[in-house]
This record gives C-alpha cells, sequence and structure tokens, in this order.
C-alpha cells in the first residue's frame, strides 16, 4: 500500500462524527477524506474512497440499504448500536461491524481487517528485508514486523503472522534498514508505528496487545511522530 487509506464516515449523529474523526486520525494508513451526516451528503463522495464507516439506523435512508443500493461500494464498516443488524451487514460483505461504544483498539483491529482486505483486492510489490538466521537468509515483508527487540549482539523480529527470528546484529543496524514506519521507542525496542493499536501512559501498545515501554530518551521520537501524524 504506497498512500493512506481514503475514509469516508456517514453518521447522523455529530459526536460519533467527532470520535471517528480522532480515531482515524491515530491509524497512519487511513487518511480522513470526509465526514457526513446524511447518505444524500455522502453519495457524490463514494466513488474516491476507499473505505466507508457507515452507521445504519439514520433517518433519511439506513446504512444497510444505503450500501446495498452502491452499484459498486468500497470496503464497508458499519457502526451501530443495534447488534441484531450484524447478519445483514455481513450479507452486504462488510469487512467489519462495530458494535457502539467502541473503543480505539476495537477500531484499531478493523482497520487492520481493512488494511488486509485493501492488500488483497491490490496486490503490490511488498518491500523486504533479508535477514540471516542461522546459516539461510530470509525475506521479511516489512509490513509484517510488529517490533523488534534488542538482546545484546542479537535481535528478536516479532511478526504478525509466524514464529519470532532471532537475527545476529545490533538495534542500531537495525534502525538504519528500516523506513520510516518503524520508531525505535526505547534502547531495546524498534516498533511498527503501523501497526500500533495506541500510544499511552508511557507505553507503545501494538495490535497484538503486546506494551512496550516508551524510554526517557526516545519520547522526543515518539512526541515528533505523533505531532506529525494526528490532528
Amino acid at each position: 500500500m504506497n498512500s493512506p487509506l481514503r475514509c469516508l464516515v456517514l453518521d447522523d449523529e455529530p459526536m460519533a462524527l467527532e470520535k471517528m474523526q480522532a480515531y482515524i486520525s491515530r491509524v497512519p494508513y487511513l487518511s480522513l477524506m470526509a465526514l457526513c451526516e446524511s447518505p444524500v451528503e455522502a453519495l457524490p463522495l463514494v466513488s474516491e474512497a476507499d473505505v466507508i464507516f457507515t452507521d445504519i439506523n439514520m433517518p433519511e435512508i439506513n446504512g444497510l440499504d444505503f450500501i446495498a443500493a452502491l452499484p459498486s461500494p468500497p470496503l464497508v464498516v458499519f457502526t451501530t448500536a443495534y447488534a441484531e443488524h450484524a447478519l445483514q451487514g455481513f450479507r452486504l460483505q462488510a469487512i467489519d461491524y462495530l458494535l457502539k461504544p467502541f473503543d480505539f483498539a476495537a477500531f484499531s483491529r478493523a482497520a487492520e481487517r481493512v488494511r488486509a482486505q485493501y492488500e488483497l483486492l491490490h496486490p503490490t510489490q511488498k518491500e523486504l528485508l533479508y535477514v540471516k538466521v542461522d546459516y539461510r537468509h530470509v525475506p521479511i515483508e516489512l509490513d509484517n514486523i510488529l517490533y523488534i527487540k534488542g538482546m545484546s549482539e542479537y535481535v528478536q523480529i516479532y511478526l504478525r503472522t509466524g514464529k519470532p527470528l532471532i537475527v545476529h546484529g545490533g538495534m542500531q543496524q537495525m534502525a538504519e534498514r528500516l523506513p520510516q514506519q518503524f520508531l525505535q521507542v526505547h534502547r531495546s525496542y524498534i516498533v511498527n508505528m503501523y501497526l500500533v493499536s495506541e500510544v499511552a501512559r508511557g507505553v507503545v501498545r501494538m495490535l497484538d496487545e503486546t506494551e512496550i515501554p516508551i524510554g526517557d530518551t526516545y519520547k522526543q521520537n515518539v512526541a515528533e511522530f505523533l505531532q506529525k501524524h494526528r490532528i
């Protein structure tokens, strides 16, 4: 994925729109395209969106009927307070169904499912890193790396899928070879900021629920990254 996914948010409740705007701003691979309070307002923008987060119960037309009427809808995540609509939502091939009130952890898991499905539908050449494991050189997709843990003369690479790999080398050597989405947050940890569920109270929480401490020396690095990517 070469650029952030364009997100269209549809909800007739202003507070719900504000919450979605805040959540989207915290996910680096998502970009807010528009906030809409009605399907009529959203309709001209649908063709430009990669994903639509839509409420179901709305006064003019409900979200299920709105999506069903689209000839070629983008990826869809339903957000609603009513669990009974879930089956209908999945019949429309929704990627996820978020039951209100949902927290950022639930939203980030849905966002990750959206990204995985988008990449499946729009395959691009994966950026690889070759690492030496024992006497073998093993390719790793950079997007598959959750975080890296330093262990003296070795590093342990934790993956979204697959077992961790132990590789000979230092943290500085790894940091120099990784793109900007990887941020050193502690003398012993480098994290993939695209796979973070939240940053709070001196820790970075990954999508797999691992909590990684933010070292005093690296607090400024984290603050600058957040400043650059938040609204």
